[in-house]
């Protein structure tokens, strides 16, 4: 049962600089349940473990939604103060937002497609021109029309058969990640009945236009386990399965290469990979492998037309590109094309008939190198910024001399370029519009480093307003992520804003377990060394700290996700250096977790976290689990969100920590959970509804600065 008991938090409650005031409320309190987990020899017994019941459909699945939404009365009534300001926030981020609006068009296949939005509208429309940007708009999907009456919707992949009469596109409608496909004549405009349930909502159209392939999920854990073949008009229930991945370790999918030729079935790892390939105009035939799946070796599959390259990091740490005939494709086939290179990191090719655009990595930032596939010369875009992400956007046209690229910086607004890889002219086709009157010259960008306790230097990015002083006296939001080799660049936000002017200043930490400094970097902060992923991001607290640009009554922390699990963990290791922390959708029960293979994504992860049932990385990720590990002292103020039918990170995870930090914890600092019953984890599915959860979350930052306006 759920015990809902009155307590008093202390009216004297404050941050290190200035008092706060938290009202009295009614807390929940999760009935302790005592199961035991034994493993390896270890005991351990977990109070809340019945929290996970409401997806097992356990009997305490209806105790569970009370005690979520006693927590979101407990954690309304705690910021009830901050109700005027939450509208402010929320008003002031909408209003920066142009809501009447659509995206640069982008040429494939005869047609122009784009997508708008419209004025108080939540989703969009997807659209096209046929030929001319003159032509007459087709609207082939009205996404605010289909979302009516769902609290969460989401459209997946749309692709468009290659005689441009056929729309195939998956939807989502539970926030699980889960598609529905279904197939739209763009002719009529009628929806067939036929559908294709459980897919990842991506369907791959070969040149037939009546036959599609897919990845199907299993119901229960989630995972991508077959590649299908669905044939126009037929049963869905008897779709072949062309495609079956035996271990469980790996993601799969299916694609289509840019020239149309192939249908690919990639299928990996973190650690090593597979591909096969089949001619796209004989959708019936047989997969054929393009290089069996080596130890601890990535690859992935580039078509031209005289040749494949391949990207591998096949002895290079760092990644090169091979190259091997077309009907020859085993390894020992493979000559070198591009080298190694010990400090730079090939993230992708993007290819085109006449040149190669690659994307790198140096120093932690990244560039775009344009490649003549006739002279072999070489030349790299120039960013002129010290924090900035450059990526190769939507080129859907192989036969051209155009690459269309994206950049962004933590004071440029998203901006969108056509460049000539010929003549080298760039051309600026769109750049976000800020509404309200963004001034880029008003905020400061730096890139700074700082040393690690064992000497390695971490890039962090920062920016704020200009005239702040680096005096110790700023509030300071430190943000990071440090897994899966996700590299988190210097991007701009809009939101962000709200805090800026504020007087707060934003930095993301670049830590170990990301990629931003190379392969090496993911590799020093995962599995038997993910400690460092954890002590990075303090170093980084500590030496802002030390460069006065805030001090520790004022540093704040967030991150979501594994970026929650390292909140999570760093609090538990230096839980006085932060004022208040938010932990989204946070990965917090990391045994527990990766112990329970029905959970989606378990086994996917074990070359990331390692497998619990080896007693060796049992012990270590024991070791750092943030639920594993709350103990009786001082916590920072601590704002958890989550999501009931989050696929990713189950709720029970934040749910069980939160409970047990109530339980355990010393001092007055307040611990808010906050759980989206309709929503998973992305939240919500709308452009303008997310705002409500952002400004909630700058709300408590804000209330903990004693800043109501």
């Amino acid at each position: 049962m759920i015990l809902v008991g009155a307590i008093l938090t202390s009216c004297s409650q404050q941050s290190k600089q200035s008092p706060v005031a938290w009202p009295k409320a009614e807390i929940a309190v999760a009935a302790v349940k005592p199961f035991n987990r034994i493993m390896h020899g270890d005991t351990v017994v977990d109070n809340y473990y019945w929290l996970n019941d409401y997806f097992k459909k356990g009997p305490d699945s209806t105790n569970v939604v009370k005690y979520l939404e006693a927590e979101n009365a407990y954690t309304q009534e705690m910021m009830r103060s901050t109700e005027n300001l939450q509208t402010k926030l929320f008003d002031e981020m909408k209003f920066r937002i142009k809501e009447k609006d659509e995206s640069v068009p982008y040429l494939k296949n005869g047609y122009y497609y784009y997508r708008r939005t419209d004025e108080g509208k939540q989703y969009y429309k997807l659209c096209r021109k046929k030929a001319s940007l003159d032509a007459k708009e087709e609207v082939l999907l009205d996404v605010d029309e289909m979302a009516k009456g769902y609290p969460y919707f989401a459209v997946g992949g749309s692709s468009v058969s290659p005689d441009n009469k056929l729309l195939a596109y998956g939807v989502d409608t539970i926030s699980r990640r889960e598609y529905t496909i279904y197939i739209k004549n763009l002719g009529t405009g009628e929806v067939y009945e036929e559908r294709v349930d459980r897919t990842s909502g991506i369907a791959t159209w070969a040149a037939d236009n009546r036959t599609i392939f897919y990845t199907s999920k299993n119901p229960v854990t989630l995972l991508s386990e077959k590649i299908k073949r669905h044939t126009l008009g037929a049963d869905s229930k008897q779709d072949v399965t062309v495609y079956e991945e035996k271990d469980n370790t790996n993601y799969i999918g299916v694609g289509k290469s840019k020239n149309a030729q192939y249908i690919f079935i990639y299928s990996g790892s973190t650690l090593s990979s597979e591909v096969f390939y089949l001619d796209a105009n004989h959708p019936n035939g047989e997969f054929k492998l393009f290089q069996p799946r080596m130890k601890e070796v990535l690859y992935s599959v580039i078509p031209l037309v005289d040749r494949f390259l391949i990207l591998t990091n096949d002895d290079a740490k760092n990644f090169k590109v091979m190259q091997c005939p077309l009907d020859k494709t085993g390894k020992e086939n493979w000559t070198e094309f591009i080298p190694h290179r010990s400090d730079v990191l090939v993230e992708g090719i993007d290819e085109f008939k006449n040149h190669l655009v690659i994307s790198e990595r140096k120093n932690g930032l990244t560039n775009l190198a344009i490649r003549n596939l006739s002279s072999h010369s070489q030349h790299y875009l120039d960013m002129g910024e010290p924090a900035y992400k450059v990526f190769s956007s939507t080129n859907e046209e192989y036969d051209s001399n155009v690459v269309r690229y994206g950049y962004t910086s933590l004071v440029t607004p998203s901006s969108t370029y056509d460049y000539n890889m010929e003549t080298q002219k760039k051309v600026l086709l769109k750049q976000q519009e800020v509404l309200g009157g963004y001034d880029a010259a008003q905020y400061v960008t730096e890139r700074l480093f700082a040393s690690a306790k064992d000497g390695t230097k971490v890039p962090i990015s920062l920016v704020h307003k200009k005239g702040i002083r680096k005096n110790g006296t700023a509030p300071l939001l430190l943000y990071a992520y440090g897994s899966y080799g996700a590299s988190m660049d210097a991007t701009f936000n809009s939101s962000r804003l709200s805090l800026l002017d504020r007087g707060f200043i934003f930095a993301i930490a670049h830590i170990r377990g990301g990629e931003e400094m190379g392969r090496q970097w993911y590799e020093d902060g995962k599995m038997m060394k993910k400690i460092n992923t954890f002590t990075d991001f303090i170093d980084c607290g500590e030496y802002l700290i030390a460069q006065n640009y805030t001090s520790k009554g004022r540093l704040y922390a967030e991150g979501g996700s594994a970026g929650g699990l390292l909140m999570g963990a760093v609090i538990n290791m230096a839980p006085d250096l932060w004022n208040g922390v938010i932990a989204a959708v946070p990965f917090v029960d990391v045994v527990n977790t990766m112990l329970d293979k029905s959970i989606p994504l378990t086994t996917n992860e074990y070359d990331e976290w390692g497998n619990p049932n080896d007693k060796a990385a049992y012990e270590y990720m024991k070791s750092y689990s943030p639920y594993e590990n709350v103990e009786a002292k001082d916590y920072p103020n601590l704002l958890v969100t989550t999501g009931l039918h989050d696929s990713q990170v189950q709720y029970f995870e934040p749910a069980k920590w939160v409970a047990k930090l109530r339980a355990t914890k010393t001092g007055n600092q307040v611990i808010l959970l906050k759980t989206d019953m309709d929503f998973g984890h992305g939240g919500a599915s709308g452009r303008f509804d997310y705002l409500k959860d952002q400004a909630l979350e700058y709300a408590f930052f804000l209330k903990l600065e004693g800043i109501y306006e």
